[in-house]
């Protein structure tokens, strides 16, 4: 007979104990589960749901499959606003500043025909200059799935063991920025026993505290708790003691 599917979005939203809740059912058949999420499933999808799933990946859409579909909206926008002619780098700022999100691409394209004014033969003439107005910002201050993704985390890291709470502070207002707050709470909760440790063994609960209200509020709330967990973090004394004790023990066994 036919099966159901469940689709979940954003499932990486449920917590364990939903996730977990799924399992019997996916395990006798009585539907398959379909999950997506924008986060690294690896990270935010737990180990009983990812062992019985099969992971594929969708990449960013590049740039120039952006003005691909920007050019078909404009034939769409057309039909409601007369002739539309675009210039060529007005569509590349749109699509370069869309950062892989087609539907935000989309979004710019149509603030941009509303706010130009058709000339005398009715053409609405895009030119880059409006398109430069009507794009948001870019999403992400850098690629969150790529190495500069790391190079800020560890940049964040670095500033922190260094005891430089200025530093620390702006590395940690990129992350906020590009909306990556999970990746915020898990260096913290990593720094406070890598590199603060035993010097001040009390900063993990601090942390801890800062970071669970931090994901209980949400941005831009939730950036609070995230900057006095940081700025605790790199004023604090510092002792890698611990961690090095763990290494040492490894590497002899």
């Amino acid at each position: 007979g036919m099966r159901t599917i469940l689709f979940v979005d954003e499932v990486h939203r449920w917590n364990k104990s939903q996730q977990d809740a799924l399992l019997p059912w996916v395990e006798n058949g009585t539907f398959i589960l379909v999950g997506a999420t924008t986060e690294n499933p690896y990270f935010y999808v737990y180990n009983a749901v990812l062992s019985r799933s099969v992971v594929f990946e969708f990449k960013p859409v590049g740039a120039k499959d952006i003005v691909k579909a920007l050019r078909r909206a404009i034939g769409e926008l057309s039909k409601e606003f007369g002739e539309i002619s675009a210039e060529d780098d007005a569509l590349n700022h749109i699509a370069e500043m869309a950062n892989g999100d087609v539907r935000k691409a989309l979004n710019s394209l149509e603030l941009s025909v509303y706010y130009t004014q058709p000339d005398k033969n009715g053409t609405i003439n895009l030119t880059t200059d409006i398109a430069q107005q009507c794009t948001q910002k870019k999403v992400f201050l850098y690629d969150k799935n790529g190495d500069s993704h790391y190079d800020i985390l560890s940049a964040f890291q670095k500033s922190i063991r260094g005891s430089d709470p200025d530093a620390a502070v702006h590395y940690l207002a990129r992350l906020i920025e590009a909306d990556d707050i999970q990746s915020v709470c898990r260096r913290l909760m990593v720094i406070a026993c890598e590199d603060i440790g035993l010097a001040y063994p009390q900063a993990i609960t601090v942390v801890k505290a800062c970071v669970d209200s931090a994901l209980m509020l949400g941005l831009p709330e939730g950036r609070i708790p995230l900057a006095e967990a940081t700025i605790l973090l790199a004023t604090a004394p510092k002792s890698n003691s611990a961690y090095m004790a763990l290494a040492d023990a490894i590497y002899d066994i």
